[in-house]
C-alpha cells in the first residue's frame, strides 16, 4: 500500500438489490441496479479521504431485520473485508440503527448507509454560514435516531460528522439531551441567518425582474450553465454535489436585450435524498418556491435520464412547487452523444411536441441563445394583467405595487384607485397576503 493510500479510508460500496422490476413514480422504470451502483461509487468518491477498494451489488429477496443480509452473505463479506483490508462498509441504501450495529459487530469496522454518506458529503461541501447549520442539524437529527455512536463530533470545530473516522465509534454513547440541546441552539442560530435571507428575499420581491430557478439532479451540469448564463465563477465539477450553497445573480439574458432575470443555482437532488436534508434544506430550497420559472437541467446522456427527471419532479412536488410554475426542460451535455445518439434525442423531442424543451450543452455554450429566448418567453407568459380597485386608505398596497414597478396604469374616481397591474402569481399570492 503507497503512503498517499495509506492516508485514505479503504471502503467497499454495497448495492442490495431488493425491489427488482418494480416501476419507479408514474410509470418510468425503477433504476438498474448496476447504474445504481455505479451511482454509490460516484457518491464515494465525491467524500475526500475515501478510496473505493471495491464493489459488490447483492441480490436479496428480501433485506434480513437484523442484519440486513443472510448468514451467508456476511460470511462471504467478512472474508473479502479480511482479504482486500477494508476499513468502511458503505451500503447503498437505508440502514436501521440495529442493522448498523449487528453489521459493525458481525463485520468489525464501521458502517455507513447512503444517507450517512451524503451527509458527509453535504459537511464536506459547505461553504456558507447557512449551509453549514443547515447540514449539521440534518446530521444531529439522523444521529438522534440511530444510538449506536459516540457524539464525539459535537465538539468538533469543524470537518465530517464522525460517520467515517474517530475514536470510540463502536461504543453506544447514547446523549439525547446533548443532541437535544445542540439543535435548539442550532436553530437559533439557523433563524437569525434565514430571517437574513427573507429580508434579500424582500428586497428581490420590490425589483420588477423575475426570478428562474435552475433545478435538477446533481450533476447535470446546473452550475455550468448558471456559469455560462451569468459569467459566474460558481464551481462546477464532474462531481456529485459539487454545488451546495446556493447562488444568484442579476443578468440580462445573453441575446435578449432589455430582458433581466434574477438566475439562481439550488443543490442538485438525488435519488432518495434524505428526509433529514429536505427538511433543513427547506429555507434555502424557498427560492425554488418562489420562482417564476423552473429550468429543470437534465444529464440527457445519462442512460436513465428519464428516472433522474421523475425524481426530480417528485422532490418539487415535496417541497410544495405547483406544476402550474412554468416548466423549461433543457436537454444538457448533447455534446457527449454520438451522431446516432443525437439524432435519436432530437427525433424524440421533436415527436414530444413539448416546446419547453431545448437542447443544449452547458460546456459548448450550443443551444443557449434559443435557451435564452425561451426563458424570456417563459417569463413573459409568466405574467399577467390584473385590474384592481384599491380604496383611498389603501395606500401601504398601492405602494407595494409601485415599490415593484407592477402599475401599469391608474386612474382615479370618487371611490379610490383603479390600477392595471402586471405580476406573476408569485407577486399576486404576496399582494393578497399583505
Amino acid at each position: 500500500m503507497s503512503a498517499e493510500a495509506a492516508t485514505h479510508t479503504r471502503a467497499l460500496v454495497v448495492h442490495p438489490d431488493i425491489a427488482r422490476g418494480r416501476a419507479g413514480p408514474d410509470g418510468v422504470p425503477a433504476r438498474t441496479p448496476e447504474l445504481a451502483l455505479d451511482e454509490a461509487v460516484a457518491l464515494a468518491r465525491a467524500l475526500p479521504g475515501l478510496e473505493v477498494a471495491g464493489t459488490e451489488m447483492v441480490r436479496l429477496a428480501r433485506p434480513h431485520p437484523g442484519t440486513l443480509f443472510g448468514k451467508g452473505k456476511l460470511e462471504e463479506l467478512r472474508a473479502r473485508i479480511e482479504r482486500e483490508e477494508i476499513e468502511l462498509l458503505l451500503v447503498d441504501g437505508p440502514v436501521s440503527p440495529v442493522q448498523q450495529r449487528n453489521l459493525e459487530t458481525a463485520l468489525g469496522l464501521k458502517v455507513l448507509d447512503r444517507t450517512g454518506l451524503i451527509l458527509e458529503i453535504f459537511s464536506d461541501r459547505a461553504a456558507t454560514r447557512e449551509g453549514v447549520l443547515q447540514v449539521e442539524m440534518a446530521a444531529l437529527s439522523y444521529q438522534r435516531t440511530r444510538l449506536v455512536r459516540a457524539w464525539t463530533h459535537l465538539e468538533r470545530q469543524r470537518g465530517g460528522f464522525g460517520f467515517v473516522g474517530g475514536p470510540g465509534e463502536t461504543q453506544i454513547e447514547a446523549d439525547r439531551r446533548a443532541i437535544d440541546d445542540q439543535l435548539v441552539r442550532l436553530r437559533r442560530q439557523l433563524d437569525k441567518v434565514v430571517r437574513t435571507r427573507a429580508l434579500h428575499r424582500a428586497a428581490r420581491a420590490r425589483t420588477p425582474f423575475p426570478i428562474v430557478a435552475l433545478v435538477g439532479y446533481t450533476n447535470a451540469g446546473k452550475s455550468t450553465l448558471f456559469n455560462r448564463l451569468t459569467g459566474a465563477e460558481v464551481v462546477a465539477r464532474d462531481m456529485l454535489f459539487a454545488t451546495l450553497d446556493p447562488t444568484m445573480r442579476r443578468i440580462e439574458l445573453p441575446g435578449q436585450q432589455g430582458t433581466e432575470v434574477i438566475v439562481s443555482d439550488t443543490v442538485g437532488f438525488i435519488t432518495d435524498l434524505p428526509t433529514e436534508l429536505v427538511a433543513a434544506f427547506r429555507a434555502t430550497l424557498e427560492e425554488v418556491t418562489a420562482a417564476d420559472l423552473i429550468v429543470h437541467v437534465r444529464d440527457i446522456s445519462h442512460p436513465e435520464s428519464d428516472v433522474q427527471a421523475a425524481d426530480v419532479e417528485a422532490i418539487l412536488e415535496s417541497l410544495g412547487v405547483a406544476r402550474a410554475v412554468p416548466r423549461i426542460e433543457v436537454w444538457n451535455k448533447i455534446d457527449r452523444l454520438d451522431g446516432e445518439m443525437r439524432q435519436v434525442v432530437e427525433n424524440r423531442a421533436a415527436r414530444s411536441g413539448d416546446h419547453s424543451i431545448c437542447l443544449l450543452s452547458a460546456v459548448t455554450g450550443e443551444g443557449m441563445e434559443a435557451l435564452a429566448a425561451m426563458i424570456r418567453d417563459g417569463v413573459a407568459a409568466a405574467t399577467h394583467v390584473s385590474r384592481l380597485s384599491l380604496g383611498f386608505d389603501d395606500g401601504r398596497r398601492r405602494a407595494w405595487l409601485y415599490d415593484r414597478g407592477l402599475v401599469e396604469a391608474e386612474e382615479q374616481d370618487d371611490d379610490g384607485y383603479r390600477l392595471s397591474v402586471r405580476w406573476s402569481a408569485r407577486q399576486q399570492a404576496q399582494f393578497e397576503r399583505l
